[in-house]
């Protein structure tokens, strides 16, 4: 059959509306003037319930012969060039991965900031590959200079670099152009990353970006949690950069001072870790203030050896601690009764307005002891707002309280903050961690591998142990495998045995998990057909592999109404 103005024979786009919580896709006729401007991943207009929207061309062929070719829409517009062929199969792997009912979350992360019509010239130089790369993870210190590698990276031919965040990107890209690389940057350079740069760079999503003839991708700081977004479906830059390279033949390279446990997995023998010289002089000095004598109820944290640090006004002071407010438990002077929610039976924290407040159910009351009414509080875990108070009395000097809702930090010597106060500061003498044993013991499988990350932060932060550079730990625990490690500059002493722990528990990166929440959790779980185990937020699923679980996750309904939140592989489980 001939059809007016179409091409014989007809060509059909399958097209993935960009429409939100529109999980189905929908064939359309590729008229003939446009046929010459469509391909996989072209971004389009087209006709859908009696209006125009955008999408993604996801595939090209031949009319089903089921349905007539004259009941086909046309496509009405190509609006922009979009993702490659090879980024639009790994969008179709990752909804299957990470239990994506649909496939446009990846296909938002892939596509151009704004419309893109044309491509510039290609600026690449390195057109051969050198000596090659070789897949793995490269162990490096805290104060390791990346760029080194990456130039030597980029001379084996194209390659993306990630890094989790902005700001870093940004001073990345600029000191491989003054290297005589040609870079693209990300977001706003995607057009020229699609006309062929020799490196691209960018933040997660450039884990998705275009980069032709791609020999190797570079994931900086793989340990960073803005690695993994935030929204579900919950993808990870680090395996999305892994199935990619696999595809494409190309080398992967996952560096970090602290790889993951997944990473490491991953890699196996194909570890590349810093001499005993380097780690040395890559790593600041460590001192652990033992806490083990204190009696606990009459305990402070602002302990002799910190108070010596903060009185020394040479030194610039950051105290860390991940408890916002006043406190987050408090017990009566008189009675010693942990002060509880008469609603729900939770520990009530002491908030800014000195009352005492339920994070569970929201009720508050007045600082009065339901068993003996006595009005006399203990902070038995006091939190930034009274510690400042504190601190601000030991060092006889201001003390800024700092949180991740804080605005402009005014300019100060000691400060004091949730772990936010690591990413907002700079050239920092002493960081000290004033409770590392709520990160170190938390109840998270992952808290050792948290722990780690933050004693990473605070050694970038103060420095090398020649500048003089120190990160005080206060604990109960000095023994702890990994604070011995540290102090050692080798961190990955504690790698076996936590590999054997997760193994023994049936945990990633062996098997595979997810955190589901919501009303209707625990209905949907059952429905999974999974391993299920409630939480005290909701129920996490598991299964033997990720496949395995995020298929299983996507082809089961959601109940009616119900919002739910699937998380694979959930960061603070």
């Amino acid at each position: 059959m001939t059809i007016p103005g179409v091409l014989t024979p007809a060509l059909v786009a399958r097209v993935v509306p960009d429409v939100t919580g529109l999980d189905k896709q929908f064939d359309y006729l590729v008229p003939a003037a446009l046929r010459d401007h469509v391909a996989v991943g072209t971004k389009v207009r087209v006709p859908l319930h009696g209006r125009r929207v955008g999408g993604w061309v996801i595939a090209l062929g031949e009319p089903d012969p089921s349905v007539p070719v004259e009941k086909l829409v046309p496509i009405a517009k190509v609006s922009s060039i979009g993702p490659p062929a090879e980024v639009v199969a790994l969008a179709q792997w990752a909804a299957d991965r990470w239990g994506a009912p649909r496939v446009r979350p990846f296909l938002v992360a892939a596509q151009p900031p704004s419309m893109v019509t044309a491509l510039p010239m290609s600026r690449r130089t390195v057109t051969s590959g050198g000596s090659g790369v070789t897949s793995g993870v490269r162990r490096t210190t805290p104060l390791t200079d990346p760029l080194p590698l990456l130039v030597d990276i980029a001379q084996a031919g194209p390659c993306i670099v990630v890094h989790p965040t902005p700001a870093a990107t940004r001073a990345i890209a600029n000191r491989l152009r003054k290297a005589g690389l040609r870079v693209a940057l990300l977001p706003d350079e995607w057009a020229l990353a699609a006309a062929g740069a020799d490196v691209v760079v960018g933040t997660r999503t450039a884990a998705w970006a275009p980069c032709p003839g791609l020999a190797t991708m570079v994931v900086l700081d793989e340990h960073d949690e803005a690695l993994q977004e935030e929204r579900t479906p919950t993808w990870h830059a680090r395996d999305v950069a892994v199935e990619r390279c696999e595809r494409a033949g190309a080398a992967c390279v996952l560096v970090s001072p602290c790889p993951t446990l997944a990473a490491l997995h991953w890699a196996g023998q194909r570890v590349v870790s810093p001499t005993a010289n380097e780690a040395v002089h890559g790593w600041p000095f460590v001192e652990i203030v033992d806490r083990s004598d204190e009696e606990p109820w009459k305990r402070s944290l602002v302990s002799s050896a910190l108070i010596a640090r903060l009185r020394d006004h040479a030194a610039r002071v950051v105290c860390v601690i991940n408890t916002s407010g006043r406190a987050r438990l408090v017990a009566c002077r008189s009675c010693k009764s942990l002060q509880r929610c008469e609603r729900c039976d939770a520990a009530v924290a002491l908030d800014d307005r000195e009352l005492l407040s339920c994070a569970r159910c929201g009720t508050e009351r007045p600082q009065v002891c339901q068993q003996c009414g006595s009005g006399a509080m203990a902070l038995v875990k006091p939190g930034v707002s009274r510690l400042r108070e504190e601190l601000e009395a030991a060092a006889n000097r201001p003390v800024v309280a700092v949180t991740g809702e804080s605005d402009d930090l005014p300019d100060a010597d000691v400060y004091v903050g949730t772990e936010a106060v690591l990413h907002r500061v700079r050239n920092i003498d002493v960081v000290a961690f004033l409770d590392f044993d709520a990160e170190l013991l938390a109840p998270r499988y992952r808290a050792v591998e948290h722990s780690l990350a933050l004693l990473v932060r605070a050694g970038r932060l103060v420095g090398s142990r020649e500048r003089g550079g120190r990160v005080m730990v206060q604990t109960f625990t000095p023994q702890h495998p990994l604070l011995s490690a540290v102090q050692l500059a080798e961190p990955d002493r504690i790698v076996p045995d936590e590999l054997e722990r997760r193994q023994l528990l049936g945990l990633p990166p062996f098997r595979a998990l997810a955190a589901v929440e919501g009303s209707d959790a625990e209905a949907f779980a059952a429905a999974t057909g999974l391993e299920a185990a409630p939480t005290a937020k909701g129920v996490l699923v598991r299964a033997d592999t990720w496949m395995e679980l995020g298929r299983a996750l996507a082809a089961t309904p959601r109940p009616k109404g119900s919002r739910l939140r699937v998380e694979v592989d959930p960061p603070r489980a």
